[in-house]
């Protein structure tokens, strides 16, 4: 309790599920019931979607990114990473920028600190491939393949020159599936602008374990994605694995070696590390047992949502909610209410959904998805992506950004610059500058 018998609420997490609980609480309950702190290591939300867009250049970075303190009024936001946390004592410790610790008392937890890269323990792979989760990342990555079309223009040897000009992404989900797409386009587009490349020297390779690319929007419309990816010349290898990785090459199950200086690992994350110090009921793989309401099993007075949580389904009975960002922010406002339940304020109510369904951008005016059922690709799968992207996304302001980003970049010609120091330097080091407690906890082998 706070000096004047508010209870502490604490929010781990900035992501959709930790963002949107705290601005439910807001709403939910008076200023004098509770005091709120929301814990993130950003000032700021990404809205990941859009991810694969920023790094390709058709939007800007800052405007997929939304600032917390513009979203929430009277919350008190932490910048900092919870390094760990005390059931019993209920308390919360919160490493700060440069190594300072604070330590919250909580009356209430929400844990809500997403997920991190999960690297297998091929041989190389940590040393290697670069994550695609953040917006450094992001920029980075768009950095660095314009970078690698620079140095195959100076290069005399063609093998030299086709291997920087070779990009391998590994994992066929949405965000491997999405990057391949746009940053394709984006190195097709560029390439005119070198004398001494041809669109004949890229070389895209989007690799992935199981049959097929977006498993979850069915056969068909997997079917129809590869279609598409080919068509653009990328080199889909299904039921394909890395073997090793080595510097300046990669190899495949299927007998290959690649030369190439890009690898983008996008084929698996977890939980993020400070769950699995908490030894509450999680499953195989770390992910928190919760109920219908979102509580943890045998702690009621904490929660969990997003990717961190095990959520029972309730149209599909004995199974869970996939991690998306969707279920995420429907979660967080059903927390939000449960939580304020257990002031006294409302009554709480277990989590149910309504799928609307699953959206892919293709980039070059093409989308494909299934929205309420039907199925869409081509020109309307690619405009009704774009419309519910602006529809999701927090605060009107960011949402006249990006669709002004759209707006201008129909007329551009394809932007090949740099951008500057900007996304140069390793997201990693900066990360483990800056937070030491969490260092290469974003990229851990399995």
């Amino acid at each position: 309790m706070t000096a004047d018998g508010r209870p502490r609420v604490v929010v781990v997490g900035g992501g959709f599920g930790g963002l949107y609980c705290a601005k439910r609480l807001e709403r939910r309950l008076p200023p004098d019931a509770a005091e709120i702190t929301l814990v993130s290591a950003e000032n700021y939300m990404t809205y990941t979607p859009l991810l694969p867009e920023a790094s390709s250049g058709q939007l800007e970075y800052r405007h997929i990114v939304v600032p917390l303190r513009q979203v929430l009024r009277r919350a008190r936001v932490l910048v900092g990473v919870v390094s760990g946390i005390d059931l019993t004592a209920r308390t919360c410790q919160v490493v700060t920028r440069y190594g300072h610790d604070r330590t919250l008392e909580w009356d209430r937890l929400v844990i809500a600190p997403g997920s991190v890269t999960r690297l297998q323990s091929t041989r190389g792979l940590a040393d290697h491939a670069r994550g695609f989760k953040t917006v450094s990342e992001a920029v980075y990555l768009r950095n660095h393949v314009l970078e690698e079309l620079e140095a195959a223009d100076t290069v005399d040897d063609l093998d030299d020159r086709r291997a920087a000009a070779t990009f391998v992404v590994i994992g066929a989900g949405y965000a491997g599936t999405e990057l391949v797409a746009e940053l394709e386009a984006m190195s097709r587009r560029a390439v005119g602008r070198y004398r001494r490349l041809d669109r004949g020297d890229l070389r895209w390779v989007l690799v992935n374990r199981s049959d097929r690319v977006l498993p979850e929007l069915g056969p068909r419309l997997g079917r129809e994605a590869v279609q598409v990816l080919h068509g653009r010349g990328v080199d889909v290898r299904l039921n394909t694995t890395v073997e090793e990785v080595g510097r300046g090459w990669v190899r495949l199950s299927d007998g290959e070696t690649i030369r190439t200086w890009t690898l983008v690992w996008t084929a698996g994350v977890e939980p993020d590390p400070v769950v699995a110090q908490l030894g509450l009921p999680a499953n195989a793989k770390g992910q928190l047992e919760v109920d219908q309401y979102l509580t943890v099993v045998g702690r009621p007075d904490v929660f969990a949502v997003g990717d961190v949580a095990q959520v029972p389904d309730p149209r599909r009975p004995g199974q869970f909610t996939p991690p998306t960002a969707q279920h995420a922010l429907r979660q967080a406002n059903t927390c939000g209410d449960n939580l304020a339940a257990s002031l006294g304020v409302g009554q709480r109510r277990p989590y149910t959904h309504r799928d609307l369904g699953l959206l892919v951008n293709l980039g070059e005016h093409y989308g494909i998805g299934r929205v309420f059922g039907v199925h869409l690709w081509g020109l309307p799968g690619w405009v009704t992506t774009r419309a519910y992207h602006l529809y999701a996304l927090p605060t009107g302001y960011r949402r006249l950004r990006v669709g002004l980003d759209w707006l201008v970049g129909r007329a551009g010609m394809g932007d090949v610059a740099q951008l500057g120091s900007v996304g140069r330097a390793d997201p990693r080091a900066i990360s483990e500058r800056l937070f030491p407690a969490r260092g290469e906890q974003t990229h851990r082998p399995q």
